[in-house]
């Protein structure tokens, strides 16, 4: 049974889906997860579809948002990709879910997918309501900006278009990936942007508010963002980290390895899903039936 539920982050309203176990029973209390989506993708894509009906279907309450300003969700400029909203989206979902009578307060963990496993990471840091936290193939957004491209070069383009937009210029809104995996082929993306776009622009994941956008203006909050800053300090809950064994451009392996050195939890695995790559394990039967094989004990331990 699913149900489609908004709460308030700021002035905006973030939309969700909350997925409920079999024989669902209102007066009895639930762990939760909160299942969060990929840079550029939905709640009706892998963290909702995949991991999230997996999730209830082993008896946890699953909570899967849109980010702000992006998919269902309210919050203008659309499309914007800025760590610190994305980071606080976290916060904001527990302030609802705490409010429900179904929902074991002390039970809450979070899944981080991609771009959203670097955003979790840094959310578990701050927000001790978050009990146990678990990426899939999860990277550092600010460490992926800095890397693609001249990042003083990109700081600069990002200062004299939002000069450009404050005197009223059109919004540049760019695209996160190629329009057709023919073109993606054609120019030789490196592993992580082809598969992508097979997953994205094909009828394999494509969903309508999954669309791969970003407002190039507002950028430069991530170019100078990194996800585990303090990690050493202030990340000490379970940490389960999940990642694909053929490593991509996106550098979620590296990113995999480097998170779990760093953080201060006591209890901390990696696991290296071998022979798959970071998008097969979105929604690969295989790969995903292997990872949840480790998810699903994973919260039932610590939630």
């Amino acid at each position: 049974m699913k149900k489609s539920v908004t709460f308030k982050a700021l002035y905006w309203d973030i939309a969700a889906d909350l997925v409920f176990p079999p024989y669902f029973d209102e007066n009895k209390k639930y762990p939760v997860i909160v299942s969060t989506h990929p840079i550029g993708s939905c709640k009706e894509q892998t963290s909702g579809n995949v991991y999230g009906k997996a999730f209830a279907e082993e008896g946890f309450v699953v909570l899967v948002p849109d980010a702000s300003f992006q998919g269902e969700s309210g919050g203008e400029p659309r499309f914007l990709e800025d760590p610190s909203f994305r980071v606080e989206d976290y916060s904001y979902a527990i302030d609802y879910l705490v409010t429900l009578p179904f929902v074991d307060e002390k039970r809450i963990g979070v899944l981080g997918i991609c771009g959203a496993g670097g955003y979790s990471i840094n959310a578990t840091m701050k927000e001790r309501r978050i009990k146990a936290v678990a990426t899939l193939t999860g990277a550092n957004y600010g460490r992926v900006m800095r890397e693609f491209g001249d990042p003083i070069a990109n700081l600069e383009a990002i200062a004299e278009q939002r000069t450009a937009e404050a005197r009223g210029a059109a919004l540049r809104v760019d695209q996160g990936l190629y329009p057709t995996v023919e073109a993606a082929e054609a120019d030789n993306a490196n592993i992580d942007l082809l598969e992508a776009t097979k997953y994205y622009r094909t009828s394999r994941g494509e969903s309508t508010n999954g669309v791969n956008k970003t407002l190039f203006s507002h950028n430069a909050t991530a170019i100078t963002w990194d996800a585990y800053n303090l990690a050493e300090k202030l990340l000490t809950q379970p940490l389960l980290v999940i990642v694909g064994g053929i490593p991509g451009g996106f550098g979620a392996y590296r990113d995999g390895f480097e998170i779990v050195r760093r953080a201060a939890s006591t209890k901390k695995e990696l696991v290296v899903i071998e022979g798959w790559s970071h998008y097969d394990l979105y929604d690969k039967p295989e790969p995903v039936k292997q990872a949840l094989a480790k998810l699903i004990p994973f919260y039932q331990e610590n939630l």
